[in-house]
């Protein structure tokens, strides 16, 4: 049942009162809620995959390496937070002989935002949907968390909604402190309600950018954490080229057909030398061969997919070398175009097909690298498939201007859970210069706030000299980290 606004408005008024709650409490605390959310998709896991595999059409093994990955997100937080790092305490005590003159005890710490409304995303309905990233980082961080569900796997939205609650609850957090929402006006009053403090969504750019106009515009405008794609483009230097050409083209057919290509790493663009388009279709065609398509995640899709390609193949200059179709499932395409139509034409490369289709761009000369990366924009990914002796610094330098992780020589598609990663890129690709995966996704929702001169006794618990958290603290410039365990796996 759809969301009416006037529950959206008591549903956001009980978060509150739950962060109000709950914001204050130790790590340790907020860590074991954490787990046992992780515990309760794991002991309900056989359910919440059936329900997963009959509204999206994804396999079991898919969906069940997705669920795994979300809970073990839940617990590496939990260690994250134990630690105290993400909280930056730092303790400037009072200093008469500081280099610029008396300095006075000042003391800063990151603090909760408050309410964060997540939009859950359609391709991956475990890890980036009700408990996915942003809802975990969100309540690691302090928040209190309400999701829009996505319209394309409502019941198991509802159904993960039901464990989360369950778990929180059971482990003694306070009521109210996840809730699910449904339906567009309810996503809407979401965004504009003034006691949500900030936004995380996964999903269409349209969709994306009309939702960061739209909390942008508010009286109190909020931040918006948005990842919205790209094409993650793929550079072929003439060395590697030469001397694997049939190894780049088979580990490019496997990355973007991963999925159906409803990633939002798929490369969509391989840039590669010209004047081997025989043997490219070739050795594509072989890569191919036994690939077994599923439709795509919904009609809307699917549709989408259609027009796409559609769009990019009546191009002028575009022509297909592996010759797929958008029936249901849909087969993998693969369309050509040179890089002279591109230099003409740039919305060549900025033309997302999310589904089974890339476009591979030739070139005539290796100068024309740099020049051709400068025709995108900001994308999540991109990849060098070059050799150790290439001289790329500038085009890598490119890269990395235009995109949030450089790979040498891999492929995008696959993107872990750690400390170092680093999901995200200049606009288009999300709407900040954050991440959404990874640990550092967790000070999305933080803001620091100093205390000066504040009586020890008024402190908060992060800032005591005594540290009764345990926690990471910088005191006068230097750390000081307590030593902890790691994960729990």
């Amino acid at each position: 049942m759809t969301t009416s606004i006037e529950n959206l408005g008591r549903t956001v008024e009980a978060a509150h009162a739950a962060f109000e709650k709950a914001r204050t409490v130790t790590p340790d605390t907020r860590a074991s809620w954490l787990e046992a959310v992780a515990d309760g998709l794991e002991s309900d896991a056989p359910a919440l995959i059936d329900i997963a595999a009959g509204e999206t059409h994804l396999g079991t093994v898919r969906l069940q390496g997705e669920l795994r990955r979300t809970t073990f997100q839940l617990r590496l937080f939990a260690d994250e937070i134990r630690r105290g790092e993400h909280l930056d305490a730092t303790i400037d005590h009072a200093d008469d002989a500081w280099g610029m003159g008396p300095r006075p005890d000042i003391r800063r710490v990151n603090v909760p935002l408050g309410v964060v409304g997540v939009f859950g995303a359609s391709n991956f309905p475990f890890a980036f949907s009700v408990m996915g990233g942003d809802s975990a980082s969100a309540l690691a961080a302090g928040c209190a968390v309400v999701h829009k569900a996505h319209d394309g796997h409502l019941d198991l939205a509802a159904r993960t909604a039901e464990v989360v609650v369950t778990a929180l609850e059971t482990a003694g957090a306070p009521s109210g402190l996840f809730a699910l929402v449904t339906g567009r006006p309810a996503a809407e009053a979401l965004v504009d309600h003034p006691l949500v403090k900030a936004i995380g969504f996964t999903g269409s750019t349209a969709g994306g950018r009309a939702l960061f106009d739209r909390a942008s515009a508010r009286p109190e405008p909020i931040p918006f954490y948005g990842e919205l794609g790209g094409v993650n483009a793929v550079f072929v230097t003439e060395s590697a080229w030469r001397r694997r050409r049939d190894d780049i083209l088979t580990g490019y057919a496997q990355s973007f057909t991963l999925g159906m290509g409803q990633f939002c790493t798929k490369p969509g663009l391989l840039f590669v030398p010209a004047g081997d388009i025989g043997a490219v279709a070739s050795v594509l065609s072989r890569a191919l061969e036994g690939f077994e398509p599923t439709r795509l995640l919904n009609d809307r899709l699917h549709d989408g997919y259609r027009a796409a390609v559609t769009a990019v193949r009546s191009e002028p200059g575009v022509d297909a070398i592996v010759d797929g179709n958008c029936a249901t499932p849909p087969a993998p395409t693969v369309l050509r175009t040179t890089a002279a139509h591109v230099r003409a034409n740039p919305e060549l490369v900025r033309q997302e097909m999310f589904g089974p289709a890339s476009l591979v761009v030739e070139y005539g000369d290796a100068a024309e690298l740099v020049g051709l990366a400068r025709l995108l924009e900001g994308q999540l990914t991109t990849t060098l498939q070059a050799d150790d002796d290439d001289d790329v610094s500038e085009l890598a330098a490119v890269l990395a201007d235009i995109s949030g992780r450089v790979l040498w020589n891999g492929w995008p598609t696959g993107v872990t859970v750690s400390y170092a990663q680093h999901h995200g890129g200049p606009y288009p690709a999300t709407t900040s210069t954050t991440t959404s995966v990874g640990t550092a996704a967790v000070g999305r929702f933080l803001r620091p706030v100093a205390y000066q001169s504040v009586p020890p006794s008024r402190l908060p618990e992060p800032l005591q000299d005594a540290n009764p958290w345990g926690i990471a603290q910088r005191v006068d410039g230097e750390w000081r980290r307590p030593g902890r365990t790691g994960i729990q796996r």
